[in-house]
């Protein structure tokens, strides 16, 4: 194991984590519900329910309708849609309310996520249990939980008028915030339960976050051209593994000119795209597990890199998995509760690889 010198604290104003142990556990509980968020939001958008909702009401329209007549107005307002006028318009009233719940669930948890983020953090400050440094993390995420909600309707309102799917773009927007948020409040929350972790006074804690944090950045990306995948369907084409359509790179992936843009909007292009980063993921993934535990580290950064070595080859089985099943929506659900999970292992590393330093007094 690796010889530490830690700086002696005694006297130092380190904080009690015991006095903010509810604070931690509260954002766990947020974090939580941000995980089942997801999920709910990648079974919404499998089921294609994600337009259904075509007007935006913030708390006045946390309520289901809860008459005949409302049914049938908000039903109304969908036949207005691309959506219904290009594919359901056969749809009817009971069809339109299987669809219609999956978006009014996932809108409600939403809402009710701001509700359980903000009561206890009013709570906690009213009773001055918020140290001073603290309260800004906490009221910066409250905005962005705000914001992700903006860009929620923002990315609705762009298959609501011209034509019948989300943008992409903003697709990957919605989902690349709510992992954002996710990061934040589990990393918050784990810097309160422990504020020294022991790899992090070991001196080769620096150059192991530094491949710690270029696995995180590339999961993102990776997680980002899977939005891609799913707001073009992509995931739809292809459903064979290694190789598309019988080849290694389809001849098709430079069909859209100027190149660059089939990254972004050619189907064969951003499906090769995902699959590549993916593999290239999975790989710096496993190579910064093996230099942790060869470190030999103190405290638990090899069991959380052993973790998260398991958790890139899992979800790389979901992805296959889901690619061959022609996204089968368990599969597909799962495969984006793997991404977060993966996220949750690398941001834990990254915690306990955190560089302490000596406490300021």
């Amino acid at each position: 194991m690796t010889d530490i010198t830690a700086p002696a604290l005694a006297g130092k104003d380190v904080r009690d984590p015991a006095s903010t142990r509810p604070i931690a556990y509260w954002l766990l509980v947020c974090c939580a519900m941000v995980f089942a968020m997801a999920v709910i939001g990648a079974i919404t958008r499998l089921t294609e329910s994600g337009l259904s909702m075509v007007e935006w009401k913030p708390l006045i329209g946390i309520l289901p309708p809860l008459s005949e007549a409302e049914w049938n107005r908000v039903f109304g307002l969908y036949q207005t849609t691309p959506e219904f006028r290009i594919h359901n318009a056969a749809m009817d009233l009971a069809a339109f309310k299987q669809i219609f719940w999956w978006e009014w669930f996932h809108r409600f948890w939403g809402q009710l996520i701001g509700f359980v983020f903000l009561i206890p953090f009013l709570r906690f400050w009213v009773n001055g249990r918020i140290p001073a440094d603290l309260w800004p993390k906490l009221a910066g995420l409250f905005l962005l939980g705000g914001l992700q909600g903006v860009i929620g309707w923002y990315m609705v309102k762009s298959g609501l008028v011209d034509r019948p799917d989300v943008s992409h773009y903003r697709l990957a927007l919605h989902l690349g915030t709510a992992i954002v948020i996710y990061g934040l409040l589990l990393r918050t929350a784990l810097g309160i339960l422990d504020p020294l972790p022991l790899a992090g006074w070991a001196t080769e804690s620096g150059r192991l976050r530094k491949h710690a944090r270029w696995a995180l950045g590339l999961t993102g990306v990776t997680i980002v051209w899977g939005a891609f995948v799913a707001g073009t369907d992509a995931g739809l084409a292809y459903n064979t593994f290694p190789l598309m359509a019988g080849h290694v790179i389809p001849p098709e992936v430079a069909n859209l000119t100027p190149w660059w843009i089939n990254f972004f909007e050619n189907t064969a292009a951003i499906q090769l795209t995902h699959r590549a980063l993916a593999l290239l993921t999975g790989l710096v993934v496993l190579g910064l597990a093996l230099r942790v535990w060869v470190a030999r580290l103190p405290g638990r950064a090899g069991r959380v890199a052993l973790l998260t070595a398991a958790m890139v080859l899992v979800q790389i089985g979901l992805g296959i998995a889901t690619l061959l099943s022609v996204v089968w929506i368990p599969l597909g659900a799962a495969h984006q509760a793997g991404a977060i999970l993966l996220v949750s292992g690398l941001v834990w590393l990254l915690h306990e690889l955190r560089p302490v330093g000596v406490p300021k007094r």
